[in-house]
């Protein structure tokens, strides 16, 4: 039984190390011995659990990139501003229990098509959850086309990368102050659209 643990246990400390290691000096800059190093496994243990590091990176995206959103949990019923905002604290919050990995998908998207295939799916999940929340939260039918903008303005509200931190006079994009204006002026187009039902 120990045995089983201590593989599931060092297994795990490479995509650990993996996960830093990437994000810190890219895929490419990542050697094989650095990661072992990190992970403090043997070189040939490495390749035990992963025939290539090309399978570290695919099991890292895998195992630990959540696609995963549930819009009924985040639907406030007739308030689509709080309904984006809830959604927007999950991804968010989701985010930063995993913003290691994060940088990993940011930095390799452009490059490896594996990756930005991952980073595509969780695009287009995140837009389905928001859609589908959206069109609950409203009190009556909305025009498609509004709503599929709406979530697709959202989506890319809060994954995108902030370029510069919040200074005195600049909000942060992910501020709740800035994320409740963006959802506000979201709903209000939304609400103009949609019809009694």
């Amino acid at each position: 039984m120990a045995d089983d643990t201590d593989r599931v246990h060092a297994r795990s400390r490479i995509l650990d190390a993996a996960e830093v290691l990437f994000a810190r000096h890219g895929f490419d800059g990542t050697s094989t011995a650095r990661l072992a190093h990190a992970a403090g496994v043997p070189k040939g243990l490495l390749f035990y659990y992963f025939r290539t590091k090309q399978d570290i990176l695919t099991a890292l995206l895998a195992e630990r990139l959540s696609t995963a959103l549930d819009p009924e949990t985040l639907i406030a019923p007739g308030d689509p501003v709080q309904t984006l905002v809830n959604v927007a604290d999950r991804v968010l919050g989701d985010r930063a229990a995993s913003a290691v990995l994060r940088e990993v998908v940011w930095h390799e998207a452009h490059i490896r098509p594996e990756v930005r295939e991952v980073l595509t799916r969780y695009r287009h999940a995140l837009h389905d959850a928001i859609e589908r929340a959206l069109r609950a939260s409203l009190p009556g039918t909305v025009d498609v086309h509004a709503l599929r903008a709406a979530a697709a303005a959202w989506s890319a509200t809060i994954t995108a990368r902030p370029l510069e931190p919040a200074s005195a006079d600049r909000r942060h994009l992910h501020e709740a102050a800035s994320l409740r204006a963006i959802a506000r002026l979201l709903s209000v187009g939304l609400l103009s659209t949609t019809m009694a039902s």
